[in-house]
């Protein structure tokens, strides 16, 4: 018998479940309905000229075993790019420090971290559905089946067991209207909607001469600066031109959530001179393209109770994500959709 599985996202840990599910079942009829037009979620890439930068999620760590062995043994490794260089750090009054060893991998590909969907996914046959934004869930109980409704009515399925990929409020927010047995939704939305998260305003900044340091990155590590997270994207093969170079810059998550909507440009500007006193050279406050990036659910900053996540899976009903795995790194949404699949 073929089993339906609708996925609402086609983040990392989406991509990974669907991977896992299409190896441990037989022929199983894969749907994912994406909002956007991408894919990988946070772990997001653009292009700009002959310019690739992964503007979300930096790269993926070997902090996971089965991760390690997905990227390096079972996936095309072709493409596959490690960055060497070291992650310094800097304190609240913008002081640079020698900061963590070089010793673990940092992987994205040359041609960006929306390779890791892109690849597992292609490993399924998965029929995945862009600009589709899920706004119901509904469980038919008689049928043991599973629907989903999207921003223009129509409807997805039926399903044997549909899985939920966005983040935790995201998640939260289209669980509370669902037609669903109300004592075990409502358990679930409240444990859901406690996970707390991190807003990100990142900003990107293209200059066209090399910038020489020592390190890939700087990270603030007592979490007392404006400024959280600044990263040399040229230390990736293949992203950057040779005599170029391209900055992440990721601010706080109080400067974000405070100037989150407030004028690009002007956020740009004060990110770029906050930038050049850290890094001490004030060509960097004459970038000659920018770009920005504002992640309202960014980072996880803790896990989720298991138990009704748990009830809810014994109704065919499966969340999936950093979130879930409790910790905001992409190894941890990977390791998550990997369980996920085994688990179903």
């Amino acid at each position: 018998m073929t089993i339906r599985i609708g996925i609402v996202g086609a983040g990392a840990a989406a991509a990974a479940a669907a991977y896992a599910l299409e190896d441990e079942l037989d022929d199983p009829e894969i749907t994912v309905l994406e909002k956007s037009r991408g894919l990988c979620g946070r772990a997001a890439t653009r292009r700009r000229d002959d310019v690739i930068y992964d503007y979300g999620a930096n790269y993926v760590k070997s902090d996971d075993e089965r991760v390690v062995e997905l990227l390096t043994e079972t996936l095309d490794t072709d493409g596959l790019v490690d960055v060497t260089d070291p992650v310094w750090t800097f304190d609240s009054a913008g002081e640079v420090s020698v900061g963590r060893d070089a010793d673990e991998h940092k992987w994205s590909y040359e041609s960006g971290l929306t390779q890791l969907a892109k690849r597992l996914f292609a490993h399924t046959d998965a029929t995945i559905h862009r600009e589709t934004r899920v706004e119901t869930v509904i469980r038919d109980d008689s049928a043991e089946r599973w629907r989903l409704e999207d921003a223009g009515g129509e409807q997805w399925g039926p399903f044997d067991a549909i899985l939920l990929n966005p983040p935790a409020p995201q998640t939260a927010e289209l669980l509370r209207t669902a037609a669903w047995d109300a004592e075990i939704r409502d358990e679930l939305v409240d444990a859901v909607d406690d996970v707390p998260y991190r807003t990100i305003w990142t900003g990107v900044f293209h200059y066209p001469f090399e910038l020489e340091r020592p390190y890939y990155a700087l990270v603030n590590t007592d979490k007392e600066h404006e400024i959280g997270w600044i990263s040399r994207e040229e230390c990736k093969s293949g992203h950057v031109p040779e005599g170029e170079s391209l900055l992440i810059v990721q601010a706080s998550p109080d400067w974000s959530t405070d100037r989150y909507d407030e004028d690009p440009a002007a956020n740009l500007e004060a990110l770029a001179e906050l930038t050049a006193a850290i890094v001490e050279d004030e060509r960097l406050l004459e970038p000659d393209w920018t770009d920005h990036q504002g992640w309202r659910y960014a980072l996880p900053e803790d896990g989720v109770d298991r138990d009704p996540l748990r009830r809810a899976e014994e109704s065919g009903l499966y969340c999936l994500g950093d979130w879930v795995a409790g910790e905001g790194r992409l190894h941890a949404a990977l390791r998550s959709g990997l369980e996920v699949g085994g688990r179903l």
